[in-house]
């Protein structure tokens, strides 16, 4: 681990860390690692992370916000999926458990839904979540006004430039991603997985279900194949990713190549500051479907990170590229360096 400290502008506040939880044992994992929120989803179709394994029945979250509470910490309840036409009462009654539970806040992106909580819950906070794609002024304060949302999720899309200035042209709490997985479609509302499955990451909460993937061993390589299709091949002692098709490795014009989109993680530690002065609330790590290891390793870094920059300094970790996908690290669209 390389550690550099140095002294930096006085900052007014701490950010708030939110971590995900796939399972009540990564929720304590990472409330114990120091996260200040843990988010999480119900065991069903609400949530876009809708996996075998994963997820909270109405009882683990009744249990995971009773550990979480004694500690002061808090729990953010994703329901971020959309519903088919005629058929919102799963996701009403989502609504209406996180409530009655006493979740600290739901995280939300259909307009219906919003609207239900606001009408329906009014006292339970309702945080924008980044599916809605909100990242202009004129969209969040649309949402603020007519909905009472509290916080915005912001799309990895903005620089931090772009993020300095969308703060100070509105009045509510900014929520940016700084760890995890990234993906090139409009934040999550894909639509290519549901061409080769048939289950929609938007309404079915599923992206590559692992029952669509197969891997298997063809003339000494390792072939992943989703729903049929060829989405990569291994060759002997090569890392092997998990099969979606906006990063699949694909023969175009006679070369094999990622069109799309690289496996490569989002990694903003070193840029913390910056995200504090402009204006951000709280940052959040994605990977509610990575295990406790994970959980506890990239927490306890951020929290880390976190406390330094608030006293000042900044710290500079460099011992997380063995969690990051494809063991490669990008600042993403904050910086983008490409311009």
């Amino acid at each position: 681990m390389a550690v550099t400290v140095c002294k930096l502008k006085t900052m007014s506040k701490k950010l708030e860390l939110v971590c995900p939880a796939g399972t009540p044992a990564s929720l304590r994992a990472a409330v114990d690692a120091g996260a200040d929120v843990v988010y999480l989803g119900f065991r069903d179709v609400t949530n876009a992370r809708n996996f075998p394994g994963l997820n909270f029945s109405r009882d683990e979250l009744r249990a995971g916000l009773d550990y979480a509470h004694a500690l002061d910490r808090q729990i953010y309840v994703t329901i971020n999926t959309f519903p088919k036409a005629g058929n919102s009462g799963p996701w009403r009654k989502a609504i209406d458990d996180a409530s009655v539970l006493g979740a600290d806040a739901i995280i939300l992106a259909d307009i219906g839904l919003i609207d239900y909580a606001a009408s329906m819950h009014p006292k339970l906070r309702r945080h924008l979540s980044v599916q809605a794609s909100a990242s202009n002024t004129e969209a969040i304060r649309f949402y603020q006004e007519a909905f009472g949302i509290q916080r915005v999720i912001l799309p990895r899309v903005l620089t931090v430039a772009e993020i300095t200035e969308l703060n100070r042209k509105i009045a509510i709490e900014t929520e940016v991603f700084v760890f995890g997985g990234l993906c090139v479609m409009a934040e999550g509302r894909c639509a290519l997985s549901s061409y080769v499955t048939g289950k929609s990451p938007n309404i079915s909460g599923v992206c590559s279900p692992a029952s669509h993937v197969r891997y298997e061993e063809e003339e000494g390589r390792l072939v992943s194949r989703l729903g049929g299709y060829i989405i990569n091949t291994f060759s002997e002692g090569e890392k092997a990713g998990y099969p979606t098709l906006c990063k699949g490795r694909f023969v175009a014009n006679g070369q094999a190549h990622y069109l799309f989109e690289e496996p490569t993680s989002l990694n903003a530690i070193h840029i913390l500051p910056e995200l504090m002065a402009a204006g951000v609330t709280a940052l959040k790590i994605e990977g509610r479907q990575r295990g406790r290891a994970y959980i506890s390793q990239v927490v306890a870094a951020f929290r880390y990170a976190v406390d330094a920059a608030a006293d000042e300094l900044t710290v500079s970790r460099e011992d997380l590229i063995a969690v990051t996908e494809g063991q490669r690290k990008t600042s993403g669209a904050y910086e983008k360096t490409w311009r």
